[in-house]
């Protein structure tokens, strides 16, 4: 009996042990090690006199990719959902280029012959000229021949924005019209998962996509970006979002503006360049 007890207590002491242990280890981690991971919205920086100083009205948010820190001007507008616009060229390429409805960055569409306002879409084009012209006659022939179905899929799978794209018949004008629209905290959440490389997409799309984005390109630095002009709203919305790679870092942007003249356009990427100089960044 006396041997017994004694083996009940060492078994007993040794999983008293065992549970301390295994407490102790799982107390070291986080309970919400993947939140701890996201950027947070904690740095003030004084933006609102860029905008001033501009004339415009409107929102930034910046986002630094290794030190998990975002910086932004007008907070409420940034969780405020708008037409995305040309910005939607980003994803409209990664769907076409996926679903070889265009094959490559060098596959040419013909003109229609339809005079259009810009002359720089008036000619035959490829997607890499068409991303840059923001030809929108060109991707609306990309979003008909990938058609609604295939579109909404992927627009779920990638979550993007508020997910509505309506009926087949809305298939070329969704991003222009309505119905779907994205906040530019979503633009900055989209880019991240592009830049990761986190989207439904190869990496031949990826590759191609983002190769196609570059904006501006030097020994110092990459740009890669897009604009967007919202006409069918009033006032009219100016976007420029992507992402600054400098200094090994990654800088994600999303500027929203409202046009309200044509000269309120070049302010997208003059209130962007210098929002990130006031970070003391380059560009």
């Amino acid at each position: 009996m006396a041997q017994n007890r004694r083996m009940a207590l060492v078994v007993t002491l040794a999983l008293g042990t065992i549970v301390f242990l295994t407490t102790t280890i799982f107390r070291t981690i986080p309970a919400n090690a993947q939140e701890v991971e996201k950027p947070t919205v904690s740095e003030k920086v004084d933006f609102d006199r860029i905008f001033n100083q501009l004339g415009i009205d409107g929102s930034i948010l910046i986002c630094d990719r290794n030190h998990k820190k975002c910086y932004e001007h007008n907070p409420t507008r940034n969780s405020q959902s708008f037409l995305p616009a040309s910005t939607f060229k980003i994803f409209n390429s990664l769907v076409a280029l996926e679903t070889g409805v265009i094959a490559n960055d060098v596959a040419v569409l013909t003109w229609d012959g339809i005079q259009r306002q810009f002359p720089s879409w008036n000619q035959d084009t490829n997607i890499r000229q068409a991303f840059k012209n923001s030809t929108v006659w060109f991707y609306q022939v990309l979003a008909r021949k990938i058609g609604h179905e295939r579109m909404a899929k992927f627009i779920q799978q990638a979550g993007y924005g508020n997910r509505q794209i309506s009926t087949p018949e809305q298939i070329d004008k969704f991003w222009l019209e309505g119905p779907i629209k994205i906040t530019p905290r979503q633009q900055i959440e989209f880019l991240q998962r592009l830049e990761r490389r986190d989207l439904p997409f190869s990496p031949r799309t990826l590759d191609l996509v983002q190769d196609i984005m570059v904006y501006e390109r030097t020994p110092d630095y990459v740009l890669r970006g897009k604009t967007g002009w919202a006409t069918s709203v009033t006032p009219n919305i100016g976007w420029f979002v992507g992402y600054l790679e400098q200094k090994n870092n990654v800088y994600f942007f999303a500027t929203n503006i409202d046009v309200r003249k044509n000269e309120d356009l070049a302010a997208r990427i003059e209130v962007t360049r210098r929002s990130l100089q006031a970070l003391g960044l380059f560009f």
